[in-house]
């Protein structure tokens, strides 16, 4: 019965370090996706700052708070993960005392009662006597082995006991260390939830003063969307032009690189970083209600002076400037085309081949301060979303 409960305990042990080390990589992962989010929030902030430094009350301003809000949202979601991931450890820690507190006792009580049978034992007749009482020498031999195996068992015991108190401390420290940590990530909550508080009444401010200035919101609109119709025509007769030649041409290059460039869908780098401040198809405008905006890609808000990347190898079919959004690079991929729209300067000219993650040009700042590539990316004439190739951001 001892060397049985020896194996259990011995076997108890083994598995408590099993659970903790599944949980010690979640909570990894969890610290690292709250590192992520105060890095991403840094970079939010900036965008921020220098935008409403050129001006305030802007729809750029306003896109930047709400991915500010966004982010601050994902930190307080990944605070709140970690808050419920210690309650189920601190919850697993006391089911592990209870156990450890029960084989205490059970193994306190075993002992007692050997004790108690030694010293009946004991009482009525002394080891030597049991000894020498043996009728043989094999019975005699047999009564030594009974007696340093009685020896063994109550050491065995001993250490035992000794070994589940140690565990019990160990638990009850963790424990003691898991709930401070928990108090701590419990105020910084409350913080964060603050800010949290403060960002939306600064965005509920922004939305009605932006909505007093509906007639040059809807001015500038108007101005935007013809100028984009210009760009989509332009697009649109380039792409044409380069099917044609691709068709008369017919190069295994072009089928080769359209089978590279379907290959690395999900997996491209972001052409600049910052935030997507206008997803592609139809949005809804952030401030004029009832209106639709059409996106044939993604618009990528990001700071002053950021460089613009070529997401893949290809080669530059043309360089436009359009007015009021800057200068346009689109890029030959075989079959599929890349266009980098609202830049400042353009570090490349038609004809030339470029890598991937080469830089094409600076993203220019328009005169609210928003700083915005518009990307897009084409399968032949077909406009694809390009949050469904690019990887995150």
């Amino acid at each position: 019965m001892l060397a049985g409960r020896g194996v259990l305990v011995i076997l108890f042990f083994s598995l408590l370090s099993l659970p903790a080390a599944y949980a010690q990589k979640t909570k990894a992962q969890l610290q690292k996706e709250k590192q992520q989010n105060i890095v991403k929030i840094k970079e939010v902030e900036s965008i921020l700052s220098e935008t409403v430094a050129k001006k305030s009350n802007s729809v750029g301003e306003l896109n930047a708070l709400n991915q500010r809000i966004r982010q601050q949202e994902n930190l307080i979601r990944s605070i709140r993960s970690e808050i419920d991931l210690l309650n189920n450890e601190i919850s697993e820690n006391n089911d592990i005392i209870e156990a450890l507190e029960n084989d205490l006792t059970e193994l306190r009580e075993e002992y007692a009662a050997m004790l108690y049978s030694a010293q009946k034992t004991q009482n009525s007749i002394s080891p030597l006597s049991f000894l020498f009482s043996a009728h043989s020498l094999d019975e005699l031999l047999t009564r030594l082995r009974y007696i340093e195996q009685y020896k063994e068992a109550r050491k065995l015991q001993t250490q035992q006991i000794i070994k589940v108190q140690d565990e019990l401390a160990g638990q009850v420290k963790e424990i003691e260390g898991k709930r401070a940590v928990k108090n701590d990530l419990l105020n910084e909550q409350v913080a964060e939830n603050n800010n949290l508080s403060g960002l939306k009444q600064k965005q509920n401010n922004l939305v009605r003063l932006l909505a007093r200035e509906e007639k040059k919101l809807r001015r500038d609109l108007e101005d935007t969307k013809k100028t984009i119709a210009l760009l989509d025509k332009k697009i649109d007769d380039i792409i044409r032009e380069e099917l044609a030649r691709a068709k008369r041409e017919a190069s295994k290059e072009t089928v080769v690189l359209s089978s590279s460039f379907e290959e690395n869908k999900s997996k491209f780098t972001y052409p600049v970083s910052g935030f997507v401040s206008l997803g592609f198809g139809r949005q809804s405008h952030p401030v004029l209600k009832g209106v639709i905006l059409q996106n044939e890609g993604v618009n990528i808000q990001t700071k002053k002076g950021e460089k613009v990347k070529s997401i893949f190898e290809g080669e530059v079919r043309a360089v436009a400037v359009m007015p009021t959004i800057g200068n346009s690079v689109i890029i030959n991929h075989g079959s599929y085309f890349t266009v980098y729209s609202g830049l400042k300067e353009v570090f490349v000219r038609t004809g030339e081949k470029v890598t991937t993650n080469q830089e094409i040009g600076e993203v220019m700042t328009n005169s609210e301060g928003v700083s915005e590539l518009r990307f897009r990316i084409y399968k032949d004439k077909t406009p694809l979303d390009p949050q469904q190739w690019l990887g995150r951001l």
